[in-house]
């Protein structure tokens, strides 16, 4: 497995003095005492006299960060010159739109027939598992692909040949972060195949895929940041700017051509995420604070917009694909609404609709089609609201509980409106079918070692899904 070589931090040896803590009552002082006089000092042997008191320099840099000082790793020049003539280069390229039946059809052609190819890290969910549904039934699913852990052949109930055909190889499986990991993302290009993810620790790594002779693998690791990094945003219109967040309250951009990790907005609240609209790189939209969204000016830096959405944190912010007026947010508050930014106002704040959950909701993404939304929340529900005014709601039973050391699921669309992913507790992906309304089939494979939590599809790619873990690792599923 493809692993991050992390150089280790250097730390300026100082010897820190012993802090002299005694109470009043231990001095014989009265309790209304002032205690000890600001030039109080006790002759302690382990104390050198010498050494004073430093106070330690915030780790929040207010200004720029070059991408040089901000690498991890031994080889800093010439590993941030490789990743830097990279970007570059696929900033440069046109991106063509491309239609998700055309590409299928084209892998269909290219690979064949399903049975001509064995994946044997499919599964799909057998006869005699049990599906939970909302009303609380049990219900036989069926269909299973064949595995090479089950023994014969089993009937197979037919889906999507691409869907079917998805295989974990080892070459595709690489540890890119310390720790857990809290975004991942696809550069949107159909020629270089580039992921770049987030870390708890104010990390951000970049793995170009399709790297054979570069060093460390093509992984490139940086800390940017001092906590927890809540979104990064790659416009497909400006691939050489990367604006990334952070719950340290900074949003920065990583421009490549500066070569630097730029100030964008701080504050001191928490930016829970991040986001832009499809048919424009000139604004940000993140959420600030408890509740808070606020919109984001580029061009004069400045803050055009403060609404107060939601009575807890905002988990998510997503656009419709067809028409980015329309916007999704997702809760702690539990509850996941959709807005119309044509109506709103600091006066009118009125939702086009809330869908509500027992408990935190953590994701709301449109379907690629825009006609359907897709809610995860912590009360094990899935929820799918569709129809022409997203009148219609469902929810879907699925495992969400994820515990305290890992990072919520949160369940993503695929390439068209057919299927939802989400990562389960054993060590797999579930594929939820909205129109059957249950998980119909489990990604699982021996390479992967560990609960994927966070995923991402690529824009171009069908059928090339990533999903990250909390140890650090990104798993990347392709069609075989």
């Amino acid at each position: 497995m493809k692993t991050c070589k992390a150089s280790p931090e250097k730390k300026r040896k100082t010897e820190t003095p012993i802090v002299i803590r005694r109470s009043l009552r231990t001095r014989g002082m009265p309790p209304d005492s002032k205690g000890l006089p600001d030039d109080f000092s006790d002759n302690f042997d382990k104390t050198p006299k010498s050494v004073s008191v430093i106070k330690p320099q915030s780790p929040r840099v207010l200004g720029p960060i070059s991408m040089g000082d901000a690498f991890s790793g031994d080889d800093e020049t010439e590993s941030n010159k490789m990743l830097v003539g990279t970007i570059l280069s696929i900033a440069k390229e046109t991106q063509v739109g491309v239609s998700v039946k055309d590409v299928k059809e084209e892998i269909f052609s290219e690979k064949g027939a399903l049975g001509s190819c064995k994946s044997e890290g499919f599964e799909s969910l057998g006869t005699e598992k049990v599906d939970e549904s909302l009303s609380g039934k049990r219900k036989l699913v069926k269909g299973v692909v064949k595995n090479e852990y089950l023994d014969g052949l089993v009937k197979i109930e037919k889906s999507d040949q691409w869907l079917e055909s998805l295989d974990l190889k080892p070459e595709n499986v690489a540890r890119l972060l310390p720790g857990r990991i809290m975004v991942v993302k696809f550069f949107p290009c159909s020629s270089v195949r580039m992921i770049a993810a987030g870390n708890k620790f104010g990390n951000i790594a970049f793995w170009n895929v399709d790297s054979n002779n570069e060093k460390e693998d093509g992984i490139y690791l940086y800390r940017p940041h001092t906590g927890p990094i809540s979104g990064i945003l790659i416009h497909q219109h400006s691939m050489s700017k990367i604006y990334s967040s952070c719950y340290d309250g900074f949003i920065r951009l990583m421009d490549a051509e500066k070569e630097v990790f730029d100030l964008v907005h701080s504050c001191d609240d928490t930016i829970f995420s991040l986001s832009q609209q499809p048919n424009n790189s000139e604004t940000l939209y993140f959420a600030e604070g408890r509740g808070g969204l606020k919109v984001w000016d580029i061009r004069t830096g400045k803050s055009s917009k403060n609404w107060m959405l939601h009575e807890d944190r905002i988990n998510t912010i997503n656009f419709n694909s067809q028409n980015p007026n329309i916007m999704a947010t997702s809760s702690t508050d539990g509850t996941a609404c959709i807005w119309d930014l044509r109506s709103m106002s600091a006066h009118k704040l009125k939702t086009l609709k809330t869908v509500s959950h027992s408990r935190a909701v953590h994701s709301a993404y449109f379907s690629p089609s825009g006609s359907s939304l897709a809610t995860t929340s912590l009360d094990n529900k899935v929820g799918i609201i569709s129809g022409v005014n997203f009148e219609d709601a469902c929810m879907i039973y699925h495992d969400n509980w994820t515990g305290r050391w890992l990072s919520s699921f949160r369940g993503i669309w695929g390439w068209d409106d057919s299927y939802i992913f989400i990562g389960n507790m054993k060590r797999g992906v579930d594929v939820i079918s909205p129109s059957q309304k249950r998980s119909v089939m489990t990604l699982q494979s021996p390479e992967m070692s560990a609960i994927p939590c966070r995923f991402d599809a690529h824009p171009y790619e069908i059928g090339m899904l990533a999903g990250a873990t909390s140890g650090g690792q990104v798993y990347l599923w392709t069609p075989c």
